[in-house]
């Protein structure tokens, strides 16, 4: 777009004159200047916060003051627009963000690369993949909310991934907003050793602008759009907190500085590149954490941000990136990928999303060494395949760019390669080695799933298969036992919107309920049999008889079942052996006290007799199954239930909570562990009371507990849940008869 078209679209003259200043170029030649950049001038960078700390509002205040977008919407506006980085449905409906979107933009000639990323603990696998790649962060904190529990999450992230961040308290217009105590948080539940480095001049209505520690000086917003930024002096009545908080600074960089260190000690005042240069170096290792402040819905506080990203946030040559180098019959060895941009290394790339688009499967790839051109063939480590490329591009939220070639630190997509979530790839098959995957926690919550009209069961495959390769943490199965299909992931809400898609995107309308538990049945004392199956109907007959003994296994093997030949002589021939074993196979797959699964038990054949000529594989299957009924009748059934391994983790002060929820749910506690404010429990729990405990927990404690459960064992079930389980099964055998009843009436009618 050349600057007169722009003028034509867009008249306002302060918008031209900040994109001139900003962008010193229209905008489409950014793909050109991004493909040229030089290393130090690339920013790769993630925004990430708990629910509804303004990370989308941000993203779009960021696109608008760097000229990508010409105008702003809000995530609940009412233009119905909704945000440029929501760009599905039901984000704009729901005003979340559900998945991370990527774009990239240019600020004072600096190439960055923004990911707007998720708030719900729902989709915690989205801002896991995000942070993987990239090399900066911004912690968004809501000046009201403070330090919730999804910021721990994001928290704990940054930290496994070594994400270097800077700290952005939002929402100073908020009623109650108070930055102050949003630091202390930071420090305490965080142990950040975080400062300002902004001061707000006023919060809530009376919110006018920022004062800028390190520099010294007042900005002010003055135009209704933010464009206008004026500097001035310090307001008076600021001016001794001004001072107080820039010592404070100081002093916690010279803790973990030691240049700032000297000039503390010898009590120097150090200038303002000093001091600028000394928060880079700590940001980038992680020791301090720069706090800067403002408001993104009323435009005050972007452009400082912006200015800080480029100042204290590292470029992809500041960050070391490393790949392990596997050959057969060797130790891994790690080796340190070179972001320089002269296309001498080669190519290595690390797939982190996969997405159905419009024209097919899209992956997104960071480049970690290297140059990728247009036309290039690149091979999967993983699997070994081998892919040309036809086409290189650049996203901006749901649009795309086409580039000819992409650099070391350059986050872009392609079409058509076939791959899974964390693969690596290189343009050298001779390079064996391959990244570090990503991080992918286990489902917490599952549940019933089936099309609502058979007829769309085409269409609910085909949903299925994209989402689950999509996300990692959505998983499908069909449970044989319970002879239910069922979905898992992060929480019901995860699961509602997986629900929701499937019907506006593949017209599938789905029906969730909660998943049966898979009950086991078992004998609980040794019962012998002797049956004799004899039939005659002219012709040949059918003549078995078998006898022998079920027995119960012991309780480690109570999820088996097992069978043992045990005759003597001939009295049961071999042939017919294996009849007897399908009999008695076939009656374990649904027993008479429940209609669960036979386990745990043992049948042992110690005799039996045959007929010369009635005899058969079929009568000694038959003679089985009568066999197993007749212990039915005479012996002693229990039911057994699945009991979990659940590990809890929540701060301290839910300890109570937390095992008072275990107790009620049957839990029985095992151990329990502490560190640094977070406590830990382990229980066993029975399967069949663990449903619901997803949102119990996040609600008992501010939404910062998490927990992970596995099966552990079988165990006998409480006698009620018992004789409710047999009581339902006769009504269902009751309605089964009524229903053969009817259908046997309305024949002899028609």
């Amino acid at each position: 777009m050349t600057i007169s078209s722009f003028l034509r679209a867009r008249p306002s003259l302060v918008v031209v004159k900040s994109l001139l200043e900003n962008a010193k170029q229209p905008f489409s030649s950014h793909v050109a200047f991004a493909e040229h950049a030089k290393l130090e001038r690339i920013r790769n960078i993630g925004i990430s916060a708990h629910i509804d700390s303004g990370k989308t509002t941000l993203t779009e205040r960021i696109l608008f003051y760097t000229g990508r977008i010409k105008q702003m919407h809000e995530v609940k506006g009412k233009d119905n627009v909704g945000a440029t980085m929501d760009s599905m449905e039901l984000e704009r409906q729901r005003g979340i963000t559900i998945q991370s979107a990527a774009t990239y933009t240019i600020w004072k000639d600096h190439n960055i690369n923004i990911i707007d990323t998720p708030g719900h603990v729902d989709f915690t696998v989205e801002v896991e993949r995000a942070l993987r790649v990239l090399d900066g962060a911004i912690l968004v904190l809501c000046s009201v909310g403070g330090v919730q529990s999804q910021t721990l999450t994001v928290n704990r992230q940054m930290k496994r991934y070594n994400v270097p961040c800077l700290a952005f308290i939002n929402k100073l217009d908020r009623t109650g907003a108070n930055p102050y105590r949003v630091l202390g948080q930071l420090r305490s539940k965080l142990n950040h050793n975080a400062a300002f480095i902004q001061l707000p001049i006023g919060v809530e209505s009376n919110c006018k602008g920022i004062v800028d520690l390190v520099k010294q000086k007042a900005l002010y917003f003055d135009d209704q759009m933010g464009l206008k930024i004026r500097e001035d002096e310090i307001p008076q009545d600021m001016r001794t907190e001004c001072d107080e908080r820039r010592h404070e600074l100081i002093e916690h960089l010279s803790n973990v500085d030691d240049s700032i260190g000297e000039f503390f000690l010898e009590e120097k005042t150090p200038t303002e590149k000093d001091i600028m240069a000394a928060i880079r170096r700590t940001a980038l290792k992680r020791t301090f954490t720069p706090v800067l402040v403002g408001t993104a819905l009323k435009n005050k506080g972007v452009q400082p941000l912006l200015n800080a990203v480029l100042d204290y946030l590292p470029h992809p040559g500041e960050v070391e990136n490393t790949a392990l180098i596997e050959k057969k019959g060797e130790e891994p060895q790690k080796i340190v990928l070179n972001p320089a941009r002269d296309g001498k290394s080669p190519f290595v790339g690390l797939a982190f999303k996969l997405e159905a688009g419009r024209f097919g499967q899209l992956t997104y790839l960071r480049c970690y060494q290297g140059v990728l051109k247009k036309g290039d063939t690149i091979f999967n480590v993983r699997s070994g395949r081998k892919v040309r490329l036809a086409r290189l591009v650049r996203l901006h939220s749901n649009n795309m760019e086409d580039v000819n070639e992409v650099y070391a630190g350059d986050i872009f997509a392609l079409f058509g390669v076939d791959c899974a979530s964390g693969d690596t790839f290189v343009t050298n098959p001779d390079l064996e080695l391959s990244m570090e995957s990503i991080f992918v926690p286990d489902p917490v919550v599952s549940m019933a799933i089936k099309p609502a009209n058979n007829k769309d069961r085409d269409n609910f495959s085909k949903a299925v298969a994209r989402f689950t390769k999509e996300d990692p943490t959505f998983r499908f199965a069909y449970d044989t036992d319970i002879k239910e299909t069922l979905v898992s992931g992060m929480g019901e809400l995860h699961l509602e919107i997986y629900a929701q898609r499937m019907e506006r995107e593949y017209n599938c309308p789905v029906v969730l309920g909660k998943p049966k538990v898979a009950f086991r049945e078992t004998l609980v004392t040794p019962c012998e049999f002797d049956f004799l199956h004899k039939k005659q109907s002219g012709g040949q007959g059918q003549f078995a008889r078998v006898t022998g003994i079920l027995e119960p296994l012991p309780p480690h093997q109570n999820t088996v079942i097992e069978f043992t030949d045990e005759t003597i002589g001939t009295n049961v021939p071999k042939q017919f052996i294996p009849g007897v074993e399908k009999g008695f196979r076939q009656m374990a797959e649904k027993g008479l006290l429940s209609g669960h699964k036979l386990s745990g038990i043992k049948f042992r054949l110690m005799d039996g007799a045959h007929h010369i000529v009635d005899s058969s594989e079929l009568a000694f299957m038959l003679a089985a199954q009568g066999a197993i009924k007749s212990v039915f009748e005479n012996g002693n059934w229990q039911i057994l239930e699945p009991i979990m391994m659940v590990e809890v983790t929540t701060p301290e002060e839910f300890q109570g909570t937390v095992i008072g929820q275990l107790n009620k749910r049957h839990g029985i506690i095992t151990g329990t562990e502490g560190s640094e404010g977070w406590f830990t429990v382990y229980a066993e729990v029975p399967l069949n009371d663990m449903f619901g405990y997803a949102g119990e927990l996040r609600s008992s404690t501010q939404g910062k507990g998490e927990f992970s459960m596995e099966y552990s064992r079988y165990s006998p079930c409480k006698h009620d849940i018992q004789d409710k389980l047999m009581q339902e099964y006769q009504i269902s055998l009751g309605n089964v008869v009524v229903d053969a009843k009817k259908q046997q009436q309305q024949k002899k009618k028609n």
